[in-house]
Parts: C-alpha cells; sequence; structure tokens
C-alpha cells in the first residue's frame, strides 16, 4: 500500500472573520505646527530638514486622509492626540483643540472605522518637559488629569484606547542613547523613566476602565533575535536575556492592566560572537542582507517569532509594521511576506485580531527628519500633494477580500513590479492593468 501523498494547501491565506485592517499615525508626525511640545522646542536647535513644520498638514487636511484610507477598503485606523495641544500651560485647556479631535474622530465613525486611539505618543507639553517629564513621578498625575479632562468628550468615538506608544524605544532614544529629547544619557535616568511610565499605564488603564468595556492596552516594540551558531552558548544567552529585557520586561511591571497586546515590528537582530569574548549586534548591511532604506533588515519570520513568544491567549493587534522604501515595488513584497507570516501565527493559535500599516502617509521620522518614505501615499512635501503609491493598491485589495490571493504568494519567488503583481489580483485597478499591458 503506497503511503499517502502530501497534501499542500495552494488556497488563498483568508483571515479571520472581522480582522481589522488599517493604518498608523502619530499627530506630531503629521499635523504639523505642534508648537507647544519638546519636540518642537528641540527641532528649533536643528537644521530645517529635522524640523517638523506644517509635516503633511494633517490638521488641516485630515478629512482628506481619512477619505483616502476610506477609498483603499481600510476598515480601521491608528492614530494619536496631542497633549501639548490640549493642555499647553498646566490646567490650562485648548478647548478649540478638544473641538478639533473631536471633529476628526467623528469623522472617522461616520464613514465607519473602527478607532485606536493613542493618548501617548512620544511627546510632551513643553511645561511638562520643564519639571523633568517621565523622570518626574508627578508627571503621571498630570498625564491622568489631562485624560480626565479629554477622555470624556471623545470616548465615545474611540473603539481601543492605547495608553502608551513605545515606551521602550522613548526610553532607549532619550536616555541611552541620548538623541531624542530631553538628551539625558543615563542608565540610572532610563530605570526611573521606566519605572514611572509603566506607573502611569497602570493609572490610565484604571481610570479607562472605569469609564466603560472598552479595550485598553499599549503598543509596544518587539524585537526578533537570533543566534549566528546555534551551538554558541554565549549567543543564544544573549538572545534570550535581549528577549526578555526588550520584549517583556514593560508587560511585566504593569502585569494584570492589558485587555490586548499591541505589537509594533520592525527589527530583527543577529548576535555574533566571532572570535571576541562576548557577542556583539551583527549590522545587516554588513552581512549582505536585505534592508530598508534606514539599514532595518527586512526578515518577515521575524513577526511570527515575536507574535509566538508573546502570545499570552490575550488579543494582539500589529499596531505598526511598514517598511520605509523609496522602492515600491519592495513594499509589495514587504507586505505579502509579513502578511502570511501574520497568517502563519494565527494558524499556530495565536490571537491576532488586526493589522495596522505605518504608515497612511509618508511623514516626519522624528531625528531622521523627512528623509524615510514609509507611506501608502507619497507626499509631495513642496506642494503637499497626496498620490496613492501602487502597493497601496495591493494592500487594498488584502483589506477588501480579507485574504491573500494566491496568485500574490505565486510572484514572491519572483522579481516583482508592483504593476504587475496588480495585474494579476482577479479585480485589480482597470486603469493600472491597461497601463501594465500597453
Amino acid at each position: 500500500m503506497e503511503p499517502p501523498k502530501e497534501q499542500h494547501d495552494h488556497g488563498p491565506l483568508k483571515f479571520p472573520e472581522g480582522f481589522l485592517w488599517g493604518s498608523a499615525s502619530s499627530a506630531h508626525q503629521v499635523e504639523g505646527g505642534n508648537v507647544n511640545s519638546d519636540w518642537w522646542e528641540w527641532e528649533q536647535k536643528h537644521s530645517e530638514e529635522k524640523r517638523s513644520g506644517d509635516a503633511t498638514d494633517q490638521y488641516n487636511r485630515f478629512e482628506e486622509d481619512i477619505t483616502l484610507a476610506q477609498n483603499l477598503n481600510l476598515n480601521s485606523q491608528r492614530l494619536s492626540i496631542e497633549w501639548a495641544r490640549i493642555e499647553p500651560k498646566p490646567g490650562i485647556y485648548d478647548e478649540t483643540a478638544i473641538i478639533h479631535y473631536k471633529q476628526v474622530l467623528k469623522s472617522l465613525k461616520d464613514k465607519h472605522f473602527k478607532v485606536m486611539l493613542t493618548l501617548w505618543h512620544f511627546t510632551l507639553p513643553q511645561w511638562v518637559s520643564d519639571i523633568g517629564g517621565w523622570e518626574n513621578p508627578l508627571t503621571g498625575e498630570y498625564f491622568v488629569r489631562f485624560l480626565k479632562r479629554v477622555v470624556p468628550e471623545i470616548d465615545r468615538f474611540v473603539d481601543f484606547w492605547v495608553t502608551l506608544n513605545e515606551p521602550g524605544v522613548y526610553i532607549f532614544m532619550a536616555y541611552l542613547e541620548g538623541v531624542w529629547p530631553p538628551q539625558k544619557k543615563s542608565r540610572t535616568r532610563a530605570l526611573y523613566v521606566l519605572w514611572n511610565l509603566a506607573q502611569a499605564h497602570k493609572k490610565a488603564y484604571q481610570y479607562l476602565h472605569l469609564r466603560g468595556g472598552k479595550p485598553v492596552g499599549i503598543a509596544q516594540n518587539l524585537q526578533s533575535y537570533h543566534s549566528s551558531h546555534k551551538h554558541s552558548l554565549i549567543e543564544l544567552f544573549s538572545v534570550y536575556f535581549s528577549d526578555i529585557i526588550a520584549n517583556h520586561t514593560f508587560y511585566n511591571l504593569t502585569g494584570g492592566c492589558h485587555d490586548f497586546l499591541g505589537i509594533n515590528y520592525y527589527f530583527h537582530r543577529r548576535f555574533n560572537r566571532n572570535k571576541r569574548l562576548f557577542p556583539t549586534i551583527e549590522e545587516a548591511e554588513n552581512q549582505h542582507r536585505e534592508v530598508s532604506d534606514l539599514g532595518w533588515e527586512i526578515f518577515p519570520e521575524g513577526i511570527f517569532d515575536v507574535l509566538e513568544d508573546i502570545s499570552n491567549h490575550k488579543p494582539i493587534y500589529i499596531t505598526e509594521c511598514g517598511i520605509a522604501s523609496t522602492n515600491d515595488d519592495r513594499r509589495t513584497r514587504f507586505l505579502i511576506q509579513y502578511l502570511s507570516e501574520v497568517y502563519r501565527a494565527i494558524g499556530s493559535g495565536v490571537r491576532v485580531k488586526g493589522f495596522f500599516y505605518w504608515s497612511l502617509t509618508d511623514n516626519f521620522e522624528w531625528h531622521e527628519g523627512f528623509a524615510p518614505r514609509f507611506g501608502l501615499v507619497e507626499i509631495d512635501y513642496k506642494t503637499l500633494k497626496r498620490t496613492i503609491r501602487p502597493s497601496a493598491y495591493v494592500y487594498s485589495e488584502i483589506a477588501k477580500h480579507n485574504k491573500i490571493p494566491h496568485s500574490l504568494l505565486r510572484l514572491l519567488g519572483h522579481t516583482i513590479r508592483v504593476e504587475e503583481v496588480l495585474c494579476y489580483m482577479h479585480d485589480g485597478p482597470k486603469a493600472l492593468c491597461e497601463h501594465f499591458n500597453d
């Protein structure tokens, strides 16, 4: 009797019903004119290309950008509000700013988006920075005071709350690397900030739960780690230790205060001892690996690894994942590869409920300025004209049908031209297909 032939699934990768397809942004990076924030103050000491200025002027063009997201078949959006706009001075609230954010959120709900709202995304009011920022334990109290003023005004428009964005990245860049404001390079200060951010999240979580049953979480940057030599014990220890410190510390400090896990995924790290006493992280570019325009390694399997690692039976949302690239074919390949790995994680039992691509439009990328291009929509910074990139149509079709068609998966082994990808799809945009066929 012949053994049964191995079965292969050649069908589309169908995502669970109700899966959220969205994009993510932060207010300071797109709105422009955030003049009362610590970042604005910091930017004025740097060259013009490192100043946010008008950014993408989304403060005035939010309806245009929301319509773009709607036309791309997205059903959800993650965005933030600016504490510095709403409370420019201690205890003094700008009613115009509150009304503005109510208009933005109402517009999203009127267009049937699920809304995930971030309450702190790196920036602080300058007056908070002046009293020590997150080094000062009182900042957590002021943060909750701010929430008590603004949340009752907007909570009917919000489906998910994100209290803090990437606390680990903030601590690393501001207090360990000393690149971001307040540029105080100190391990001791870093520990104070870690503790105070954890306490602030717990207090915010408790307050938001008093308001009702909306899920509350954070957006945490997670990194995947590998050993270059699988039999090197010191490399394996470095992987284990780094994973605990970078990926689990904040969750351990705030246990029980997460209704969902928000995961931002960008980085894959490889440890290599290479005849040294202690292993170091290899630079991906030096290893001839594919990287983004920022030099970040493109490693789709990494998102599967972190999803498996962090899974604890809570719902998980990919609150950010994207690529900085002026090569739109690369962005198309990135989307298909990474979403395929998310699908694989779901198949293994991880409760992934949504994916938010970073970002809808190109934007101001903090100390990197405007050079990195993450957007599904290109921004001409001279005119602020929006142009939908072809990769956005690929994402749009995946979102529309809640699946990755087999035709896209077949193309992954080949050099991808994004127009060709669109025309392989069942109902790719007609104009683009006609242009490609010509």
